[in-house]
């Protein structure tokens, strides 16, 4: 399924942008992890506290989404953008885990 999802965002992004961009934006694997975490478990508390901790990770991946476009409009090459991107994401992240500590948000 997801090899499918992937093919199409990539084949209608050919054609709009927008539209293939908005595909592959869908929180696909979010929904999936959920419905097997709740397949696996049926505890709502879990299921919750999963549905929190993706909320808390979704705004550092966002500035990935600016950068990406920015470098590759610069003529940084697409890998090199894509890496730094991610790169990006990753400190990001890591900086997200250590201020929820800090304010006792366990991710």
């Amino acid at each position: 399924i997801s090899g499918i999802l992937i093919a199409l965002a990539s084949e209608v992004a050919r054609r709009y942008a927008g539209f293939g961009a908005l595909i592959a934006s869908l929180p696909l694997v979010s929904v999936i992890g959920m419905m097997w975490l709740w397949r696996d478990t049926h505890d709502p508390i879990r299921l919750a506290d999963h549905a929190q901790a993706t909320l808390w990770f979704v705004a550092p991946s966002l500035p990935m989404f600016i950068l990406i476009p920015i470098l590759l409009r610069a003529g940084v090459g697409f890998w090199l953008a894509l890496g730094l991107g991610c790169l990006l994401t990753v400190v990001l992240y890591l900086l997200t885990v250590l201020a929820a500590a800090r304010f006792g948000i366990r991710l």
